[in-house]
């Protein structure tokens, strides 16, 4: 596991999309698993500027996300179809039929979430999975105690996370209280992963997965661990607790200040 520790959140988002940029630039074909949330924000808007100032070659590259919300349509403003197009697809000119996204008004979702499983799988996986944690430690939508075996799959999301997105609807009456993910096996199942963490509110998650070799089905952010490829970019407000200076074990890692 190689960990990335920068001074703030801009400095995150330049070194994610930096990496990002670089793995795009290495494989023009490449499949990427996306997420979406306030945190993936800054990593988007300096990809792009990346990419306009040294256009990447983006015809042939494939996207998947992570989740959508279950009973918002694709054209909401709080939807992930939406967000993907402002900060992600448009920005950077891929075309929408080169992405990928769970189909939150499906009639059956069961069926849903087998075709998008099934999707990945003809399109040979993927190759980098971004992502970013929940205060939770949740990935992607999958919540504490999700089965670490679990495919995509509805999501009654914790009430923790229904919170956390309530800024981004008018209440939190507003905020859907189910989802589609992607499972943790089929996040696991990427070829390398890229978790970006920023803030002291992500903190815990940070400490949770960095501090001991423990895999807690209470934090599902530590199954991680157990992946071969994996870079955490993090800041020091995410980063530094006291927990964390007093039981993590560098010898691994990669520190930037």
């Amino acid at each position: 596991m190689n960990t990335i520790v920068v001074k703030n959140y801009d400095e995150m988002a330049k070194k994610g999309a930096e990496i990002l940029y670089q793995d795009i630039s290495s494989n023009p074909k490449i499949t990427l698993g996306l997420a979406t949330g306030g945190t993936q924000i800054g990593v988007y808007t300096h990809l792009r500027k990346l990419h306009e100032n040294t256009p990447l070659d983006l015809k042939d590259i494939t996207t998947f996300n992570l989740d959508e919300y279950i009973g918002l349509a694709p054209e909401s403003d709080n939807s992930y179809h939406f967000y993907m197009n402002k900060y992600f697809f448009q920005p950077m000119g891929i075309s929408k039929k080169q992405t990928y996204l769970p189909n939150g008004l499906a009639e059956d979702i069961a069926e849903e979430c087998k075709r998008y499983e099934k999707l990945i799988v003809e399109h040979g996986g993927i190759d980098i999975q971004v992502l970013g944690v929940g205060s939770n430690g949740h990935i992607g939508f999958n919540e504490p105690k999700t089965s670490f075996h679990c495919r995509t799959h509805e999501v009654n999301l914790a009430e923790s996370t229904i919170q956390a997105n309530a800024r981004y609807f008018d209440s939190i009456e507003d905020v859907p209280k189910k989802a589609i993910s992607m499972g943790i096996e089929t996040i696991m199942e990427a070829k390398k992963i890229i978790l970006f963490a920023s803030g002291s509110k992500k903190a815990k998650a940070i400490y949770q997965l960095l501090r001991t070799d423990e895999i807690d089905a209470d934090w599902p952010v530590t199954i991680l661990k157990t992946h071969p490829n994996v870079t955490i970019v993090v800041d020091e407000a995410a980063y530094n607790s006291d927990d964390n200076n007093q039981h993590l074990n560098l010898e691994n890692s990669r520190t930037i200040f």
